[in-house]
């Protein structure tokens, strides 16, 4: 799709989207303001001018400026009292931004980068636009060249601004949360004011997810505008409700309180801030979202992930090659395909005070190295992964011992540690260089399908010498330049983020990963509520799902075999029990049900996602998959409930016209499936708690 002059309108533009347009130019007379006239359904050619008149003039007063809202990038400067998008400091002291427009250039027909510039101070700013063909949602992105002989301080730099129309609405949903509750769903009313969702942490975090949605539409219909960023490191995203009616988000990496210098000749580009409009309400946004990862973001979209066994839960840190080798007996014969070593592996590491920056095998454990436990792993028909936490360094450790200097530390402060940990800076060259040589040395070595890196510390004390506060851009994109690489050298190489759970989940990490560890917490119940909010923004083939033992080892909850089983099959399938506890009749119902989703496994991975009603966790609730001519349910029933569950579940997204058959041999119309619907059987009023079940369609003929 193209981003296209619009006709009878100078310096003003609109990037076209198969189903939206979004109209945008320099609105003042002296070229200092570059606004978005529109953004919403695609419009005819004829109409995309008009979106472009008398947008502002009717209202200016001494005390507000409504472009400023609608400012592609708002700056700190001049006639403007919103939230900034850029805010720098320049020789003197001077805090007033002065940018006024100097060209557009054309980077091919779907991108574009319109060139604004502080004359004075010598400051280019580069604001691109990019459009597919096969997606509505929008790139933009922002990069400074400092072209003066002094330095520059950047106090903020986000992505992009984005307007929101005002039939919008005001109602919005976001995720938040904790270590054990990440991503659970929040919907409310915008308040009037500057609602900040951010993370300090130096990763996307447990607490919040770059992204917002706003709109008043329900999960089946209205108007929704989403905005979400596509980085991995501290991050802050502004929605500003004014008074006055008008809505904006802006959002970039960093947090309040860090100042990067650019020095004469330098330049900073952020990450991609993205926007997409949909009108299908937040399910249609949530496929539209899916679609765009698969189309654009994730590394290996059409590949199905395998069932893996992570051996954590099981072990802990007492990790041997014959307990290790025993446990994946049990997993071959359970039918997984994927054998993953956690942590305890290497170094000294027989707990979590020591070891952790030593990476090679324990010597006690695996005197001859890894290489037969691997073999065994290769020889039961399994692929073989292992867990990684490059980042980090236990001052107990003969690489702190030689490189204390690594460390996040400001001189003359303690080194404060968590978990017995301390975060090594990926801002240096140095560091970077040792970590991608021994992740290099173990793929190459045992020949490795899979690494699960971890990242289990938040930054603290992140001082660097010779970056500053550049540290907080520089570790994020050190850590990308290593997973990009080992993934050059590697190309069968597989990877997945985790950080303490699902700390580390964004659309930036997932261009280099294939799936994320949703969550330290795998209690079933818990884990429905998790996987909801994260399934708004990133698709279930990179949402990690493990069934562990009963009780829950986070929660001490109890919950049914079939029901952990049900749960995790929502996304990527996952074993993570002490299987030599599991008895016969477990392992005989694991080895049906990981059959079961294997059945369905294209459906899940790649189908499109239906949130169909309920509260995940809490009431009766069902998620749907739909993929060419195959439907799978997943219907959950967590509680017996004093009043009567609703008696049938509608399905949507059905060829009203086809027959849909059942396993059993049913046969029903997609219209009569959508509009009367189905009844499960773990609805039914009265049972025990946690039932549910799966049901598999499949469009058998055209109905009439």
């Amino acid at each position: 799709m193209p981003v296209i002059p619009v006709p009878g309108r100078q310096r003003t533009w609109a990037a076209l989207t198969p189903a939206t347009a979004y109209v945008f130019g320099v609105e003042s007379a002296d070229d200092t303001r570059v606004v978005q006239h529109y953004w919403g359904p695609r419009l005819p050619g004829a109409a995309l001018a008009e979106v472009t008149a008398g947008a502002t003039a009717w209202f200016v007063t001494g005390f507000h400026d409504p472009a400023d809202a609608t400012e592609l990038l708002p700056v700190d400067g001049g006639r403007r009292w919103g939230v900034p998008s850029l805010q720098a400091v320049y020789p003197g002291g001077v805090r007033s931004v002065e940018l006024s427009f100097e060209q557009a250039v054309e980077h091919g027909p779907g991108e574009l980068e319109l060139v604004l510039r502080d004359q004075v101070h010598g400051l280019r700013v580069g604001l691109g636009v990019r459009v597919h063909d096969d997606t509505d949602v929008i790139e933009r992105w922002t990069e400074v060249t400092n072209e003066s002989g002094e330095p520059v301080h950047l106090l903020r730099l986000d992505s992009g601004a984005w307007a929101l129309p005002e039939q919008a609405g005001t109602r919005y949903a976001g995720v938040a949360g904790a270590w054990g509750r990440e991503t659970r769903l929040h919907r409310g009313e915008l308040p009037v004011g500057e609602t900040t969702f951010t993370s300090r942490t130096g990763t996307t975090s447990h607490r919040a997810n770059p992204w917002i949605m706003i709109g008043d539409a329900g999960e089946s219909g209205g108007e929704v505008w989403s905005i979400a960023l596509a980085w991995s490191g501290s991050w802050r995203l502004t929605a500003q409700r004014r008074p006055e009616g008008d809505v904006a988000v802006t959002a970039g990496f960093g947090h309040d309180g860090l100042t990067w210098p650019l020095a004469p000749g330098a330049a900073l580009r952020t990450p991609p801030v993205l926007g997409l409009h949909t009108t299908g309400g937040y399910g249609a946004a949530s496929r539209a979202w899916h679609a765009y990862a698969r189309g654009h973001v994730l590394p290996t979209p059409a590949e199905e992930r395998p069932v893996l066994y992570n051996s954590w839960e099981a072990t802990g840190f007492d990790v041997t090659e014959d307990g290790q080798l025993a446990l994946a007996r049990r997993a071959a014969e359970l039918g997984v395909e994927l054998f993953v070593v956690d942590d305890g592996w290497f170094g000294a590491r027989t707990d979590d005070t020591r070891g952790l920056g030593d990476w090679w095998p324990n010597p006690d454990r695996f005197p001859q190295g890894l290489g037969k436990l691997f073999d065994g792993v290769r020889d039961l028909g399994m692929r073989a992964g292992l867990w990684v936490e490059p980042e980090m360094v236990n001052p107990d450790s003969d690489l702190y011992r030689e490189h204390p200097d690594w460390t996040l530390h400001y001189p003359g402060r303690r080194r404060d540690t968590m978990r017995n940990q301390l975060v090594l800076n990926f801002g240096r060259d140095d560091v970077r260089a040792w970590a991608l040589a021994w992740l290099d040395g173990l793929v190459t070595e045992y020949g490795l399908d899979y690494l699960k890196w971890d990242m289990n510390r938040s930054f603290s004390q992140a001082g660097w010498a010779e970056g500053g506060d550049l540290l907080w851009i520089e570790h994020t994109l050190g850590v990308y330049a290593i997973m990009d690489e080992l993934r050059a050298r590697h190309p069968g190489l597989r990877i997945e983020s985790c950080s303490g759970g699902g700390g580390r989940a964004d659309l930036g990490i997932l261009r280099r990963t294939d799936q994320v560890w949703t969550s330290d917490n795998t209690d079933a119940r818990d884990r429905q509520a998790i996987q909801e909010g994260f399934s708004y923004l990133y698709p279930a083939s990179t949402m990690s799902c493990w069934v562990t033992d009963g009780p829950n080892p986070v929660t001490g909850r109890e919950v049914p075999l079939r029901y952990r089983f049900h749960v995790a099959m929502a996304g990527t399938l996952g074993i993570g029990g002490d299987l030599t506890r599991w008895s016969e009749e477990e392992l005989a119902e694991a080895r049906e049900l990981v059959a079961a989703y294997k059945e369905v496994r294209p459906v899940i991975q790649h189908g499109e996602l239906r949130r169909l009603t309920g509260t995940p966790g809490v009431t009766v609730s069902a998620v749907q998959y739909t993929l060419g001519d195959r439907v799978v349910v997943l219907a959950y029933n967590p509680y017996k409930l004093d009043e009567r569950p609703p008696r049938r579940l509608r399905l949507e997204g059905l060829d009203p016209d086809a027959v849909y058959e059942d396993g059993a041999g049913a046969r029903r119309h997609g219209a009569a499936l959508m509009h009367h619907g189905l009844t499960p059987a773990s609805w039914a009023p009265f049972g025990p708690d946690y039932r549910s079940e799966m049901v598999v369609l499949r469009r058998v003929q055209d109905g009439s």
